[in-house]
């Protein structure tokens, strides 16, 4: 058995950003995650826009916990080497009745404290967005909106949390919990039983059932679909920047935003599925889609899409739920945090570091706590020709070019193994090697072979995503 003062459960930007934030205190810190990789749940299909907090209730928690989220990326993202790009967002209005609308979502905004809030005018727009619909009459701008990879977030809080002595484990899905007596808790995995303490359940779509093992079973989550469309890097400066459209009560809109990697992107749908395994694409939603991101920008081509993906997004209210259950001492659920969840991640880890601290936990603070993470460079595409040179010549590896869309070497992969890659999409997510226009088609096989030799597997058992998803299939016609 393995004894812990705090137990993690969920691996994606939640659960990571707590660890990350445990990790500068003295007690002993797990954190489970049920996929072979972290960050393979709700996080991986994340539209990574970093809000300024314009389109939350000035009286909801989630405005509250997106305004200071937006602060503490910027800071976190320094310590943690993430590529963090202020790129601002334009709530778009079409007609008199809409810039209404805007003025009262400036109001509540400003209530909330987003900074450097103004509306704009068609001038405006016609200097600094010209590929804007002509129909725009005016908008929101909101200065501080940002973009960042959502995955490589991840991986950089989990990083960091393990530097600092924060135990990770992967394929350990949570099976029962048992609380014996308060602050005593038994989590039952298929990779044994952790006690602890505390418990903090932020496993996202599964968080309902999870709540449910220990008989707090008054929300569900109700699984939210979004599709979205990556667009082709060669259509980067299509926009400037973050561009949506009026908000409806349940979302923000079918968006016109961009990846941290330079990819603009359209969507995502809102559509109630009940399938928490439901990542489909449809044809209809990619005719509204399209339909929509043309209303805000005209140009936008259907042979511009590169690829197709869905989220879910896990639903619970209107808020979101943080709060210690008190029918349960010790259990905490973080629960219901859909958008902007990936902007309020390192808010929430502090408010649950205070929920621990209100509960009993003494958080001592370590002498030495590793803030800092070193920055690892993606050469070519980062245009870091210079630093390139150098760096071939000391290992040829680097000039070994695996991903030719991505521009991606050799070394690069074999790096991100070595950080915990196990996966293609490990891979693909660290380092972008397969998100390019061909998908994979050059270099999936040389992906393959590296990943069989760092990780000493056949190349059998090298998957996309983890077990069932193999890419060769084993013949056992002959037993």
């Amino acid at each position: 058995m393995n004894n812990y003062d705090v137990c993690i459960m969920g691996g994606g930007v939640i659960g990571t950003a707590i660890a990350r934030e445990l990790s500068r205190y003295k007690i002993n810190t797990v954190l489970l995650e049920k996929e072979i990789e972290l960050s393979f749940g709700v996080s991986k299909s994340n539209s990574g826009i970093i809000h300024p907090g314009t389109q939350n209730s000035p009286v909801s928690l989630k405005g509250k916990l997106c305004v200071q989220g937006n602060i503490l990326t910027r800071k976190l993202s320094r310590e943690l080497s993430i590529d963090f790009k202020e790129v601002g967002e334009l709530i778009v209005a079409f007609n008199e009745d809409e810039v209404v609308k805007l003025l009262q979502i400036k109001k509540d905004a400003e209530k909330l404290g987003v900074p450097g809030l103004k509306m704009v005018t068609i001038a405006w727009l016609r200097k600094h967005e010209p590929n804007l619909s002509r129909s725009a009459i005016g908008a929101l701008y909101s200065p501080t909106a940002a973009v960042i990879s959502p995955y490589r977030w991840v991986y950089n809080l989990a990083e960091n949390a393990l530097a600092n002595g924060v135990r990770i484990f992967t394929e350990a899905k949570v099976e029962s919990i048992r609380a014996r007596n308060p602050y005593e808790i038994h989590i039952t995995t298929s990779r044994g039983i952790f006690n602890s303490r505390f418990a903090i359940n932020a496993c996202g779509l599964y968080a309902d059932d999870v709540s449910n093992m220990v008989g707090i079973n008054d929300f569900r989550i109700c699984p939210r679909k979004g599709e979205e469309y990556l667009l082709d890097k060669k259509r980067e400066n299509m926009t400037k920047h973050l561009i949506f459209p009026l908000p409806s009560k349940v979302s923000k809109g079918i968006l016109v935003t961009r990846t941290s990697d330079g990819n603009p992107m359209i969507g995502p749908t809102s559509e109630e599925v009940i399938d928490k395994e439901d990542l489909s694409t449809t044809a209809a939603g990619l005719n509204k889609v399209l339909e929509n991101a043309r209303r805000l920008i005209p140009s936008i081509k259907e042979g511009d899409i590169i690829a197709y993906f869905a989220g879910l997004r896990p639903t619970a209210g209107d808020d979101f739920i943080i709060r210690h259950e008190d029918r349960v001492p010790g259990f905490i659920n973080v629960a219901g945090i859909q958008s902007p969840g990936l902007t309020a991640a390192p808010a929430i880890a502090l408010m649950v570091t205070d929920i621990l601290r209100r509960e009993g936990l003494n958080l001592e603070k370590k002498r030495v706590f590793h803030k800092y993470r070193k920055k690892e460079y993606h050469l070519f595409a980062d245009k870091k020709l210079r630093e390139a040179k150098r760096l071939i010549k000391r290992d040829p590896e680097y000039g070994d070019i695996v991903c030719r869309c991505e521009m991606v070497s050799a070394k690069e992969v074999r790096e991100a193994i070595k950080r915990g890659a196990r996966t293609l999409d490990g891979i693909k997510f660290r380092t972008r090697a397969q998100a390019g226009r061909c998908h994979g088609s050059f270099c999936t096989t040389r992906l393959m072979k590296i990943l069989s030799e760092e990780m000493k597997i056949p190349l059998v058992d090298v998957s996309k995503r983890g077990n069932g998803s193999e890419i060769v299939v084993k013949d056992r016609s002959h037993g």
